[in-house]
């Protein structure tokens, strides 16, 4: 017999009680797993401005002593939650953005309650956000105010950008925002004008229930969420990735529902008739073209992005009116790109770099 091939009896014992003593340390783990509650999210100290029904507006305490001139807006998407940029200490987003001299506001979503159903497309990008941008200017006693938006929350912006083109929005950045909906090719597909009657789903359960929502998210990797348990279990031993695991995988499972009237124009609008990229968009009767923002903008998107494909994205910036802007492709997925340790290596340098310029 070949020595390479020879097998190492003598170590048999020692692999052995190497493999039981792992089996018995995931096991240990694994009890910890589900008896503890993970990481508190969401904790940089902050106050609540203003509330009202679904939306809240967040302002976060300083914590530098030199502060940028111009407030930053975090708008984030109304599926998510804004914890995934405030995440841990030394993994926040917002906790970096204030250790680098920002004011930083969040424009964050509540479930709407059932009332609050007929929250159209307009409420939002005519009243909650402009009525956030009033409130950051009367309590940072500035005129400016920088508009950042992740995701659908990117979508938001822009289409309020459009129809307030004059002002206050001084600077504005997205994260994985779509403008061209044919390219979100399974949404365009579950979506379907001849087989998906919206009309009567909303008008017979008025809220678009979570549960919709968050399965459309995972249709798009329909065996993530088995290989990302098999993962959580070959590595439940290690502190850190468990750590991370729970963070991620809370955030992702906390949908929240879509107000009915709103997610019929989104389909209608959006998804159906594709009107921000063939520059038909309305809201509220005011036209909301993208060639009407010349502000400084940029957008950033992920090399490796399933939600919002490049394909989705990459128009945005040949639309905008202005001539100060700029795409970043990076590496990551679409929530790898704004958090965790690719997006601190990677988004977060190339933001602070780029609004730092255009904060004074």
């Amino acid at each position: 017999m070949n020595a390479s091939t020879t097998l190492d009896f003598a170590s048999i014992p020692e692999r052995i009680q190497s493999e039981v003593q792992r089996a018995i340390q995931r096991s240990i783990k694994g009890v910890e797993y589900f008896s503890t509650s993970g990481p508190t999210l969401g904790s940089t100290p902050k106050d609540v401005l203003h509330s009202r029904g679904t939306m809240s507006l967040y302002h976060y305490r300083p914590q530098s002593d030199e502060v940028y001139r111009i407030p930053v807006l975090i708008v984030m998407a109304t599926t998510n939650r804004g914890y995934i940029l405030d995440l841990v200490p030394g993994q926040s987003f917002i906790e970096f953005l204030l250790k680098r001299g920002y004011d930083v506001y969040m424009l964050d979503w509540t479930a709407p309650r059932p009332e609050e159903k007929s929250l159209r497309m307009e409420d939002y990008v005519l009243d909650f956000i402009p009525d956030c941008v009033r409130r950051v200017q009367q309590d940072s006693g500035e005129t400016d105010v920088s508009v950042i938006g992740y995701c659908f929350g990117g979508v938001l912006s822009l289409l309020y950008g459009s129809i307030f083109n004059d002002g206050p929005m001084k600077n504005l950045i997205c994260f994985t925002t779509p403008i061209d909906f044919r390219e979100m090719k399974l949404f365009s597909n579950f979506s379907d004008r001849r087989y998906f009657d919206v009309d009567r789903l909303v008008d017979s359960v008025g809220n678009v229930p979570p549960e919709m929502i968050l399965s459309s998210f995972e249709m798009l990797r329909p065996a993530s969420r088995t290989v990302s348990q098999i993962q959580l279990w070959e590595n439940i031993w290690n502190d850190e990735f468990v750590k991370s695991y729970r963070m991620f995988d809370r955030w992702a499972t906390d949908t929240l529902p879509l107000a009915g009237e709103y997610f019929r124009a989104i389909t209608k609008d959006l998804m159906w008739d594709n009107k921000l990229f063939n520059d038909s968009m309305s809201v509220g009767g005011r036209a909301a073209k993208l060639d009407n923002i010349k502000v400084p903008i940029l957008h950033a998107v992920a090399e490796h992005d399933h939600i919002v494909p490049y394909d989705a994205a990459k128009h945005l910036i040949t639309k905008i009116g202005s001539t100060d802007k700029e795409e970043v492709m990076l590496k990551g997925g679409h929530v790898s790109l704004v958090a965790g340790a690719n997006a601190i290596k990677r988004l977060w340098p190339k933001l602070d770099s780029w609004l730092g310029k255009r904060s004074t």
